[in-house]
């Protein structure tokens, strides 16, 4: 067997019920439909990244597939953006990033939650580990997908270590996935395990990720995450794909 089969085999473990959990991803089913063959509620994503626009553009696709197929998605964000748009205070920011953040939650027709810490001074304290773990015990997830630690934004670090923490604390109860940011500017050394097919989604997460305007996507998503699209899409022979990194319960990559 060739490397090229090797990955097709690979990918078809991931993008349908082994890895997820679910009949099909990319199911036309509808939320109200898989919920009520599940028997009780449907089961729950959160995506938590450290800024507003990090779940859309890291994880973007997926979580409209995993709402195509009846999945309670919840976008967290572990900061409002206050210092990311330069000239505004940390308030104007954060009231603008808040707003983005929830139109582009809408479009994606996910949940949105904000937490406390502030854009460009994350902290990881025993207040910080508390309040991740808190959130996510609330929560009740079956799938966690978050940042991957090998990254140049200090934010994105932080949050790797809260949330890998609060899954360690909770007993492993729940999967935990590793997403991608702009590879090679700002995810390093990612090699993915897991794959999805998003070519039905990738239009959705390109217009929820164009809400947020402040950060000028127009600049940069077509050169940075649209071509991870592509590549990603050509590993997994399809149009375009998400890619993850597993971890399991032993703390091993799968």
């Amino acid at each position: 067997m060739n490397r090229r089969d090797m990955l097709k085999l690979t990918g078809a473990a991931v993008a349908g019920s082994t890895i997820f959990g679910i009949d099909a991803i990319a199911s036309e089913k509808s939320s109200d439909a898989t919920a009520s063959t599940q028997g009780n509620k449907p089961k729950k994503a959160l995506i938590i990244g450290a800024h507003p626009d990090d779940p859309e553009t890291g994880c973007g696709g997926t979580m409209v597939m995993l709402r195509k197929a009846g999945w309670d998605v919840v976008s967290v964000y572990m900061t409002k953006g206050e210092a990311g748009i330069k000239g505004k205070s940390h308030e104007e920011s954060s009231a603008i990033r808040v707003k983005e953040a929830t139109e582009a939650c809408k479009i994606m027709d996910v949940r949105p939650l904000f937490m406390t810490q502030i854009d460009g001074s994350s902290e990881v304290t025993k207040e910080r580990y508390t309040e991740m773990k808190e959130i996510i015990a609330a929560e009740k997830p079956d799938l966690v997908f978050t940042h991957w630690p090998m990254d140049s934004h200090a934010d994105h670090r932080t949050c790797f270590t809260l949330v890998f923490d609060a899954w360690r604390r909770l007993g492993y109860n729940f999967e935990l996935y590793f997403f991608e940011v702009m590879t090679g500017i700002q995810s390093q050394l990612f090699n993915p395990t897991d794959w999805v097919d998003i070519t039905p989604a990738a239009k959705v997460k390109r217009k929820a990720t164009f809400c947020h305007q402040s950060q000028a996507p127009a600049d940069w998503y077509d050169s940075s995450h649209g071509m991870m699209e592509k590549f990603r899409g050509m590993e997994f022979r399809c149009g375009r794909a998400e890619a993850f990194i597993h971890m399991n319960r032993n703390g091993k990559i799968f």
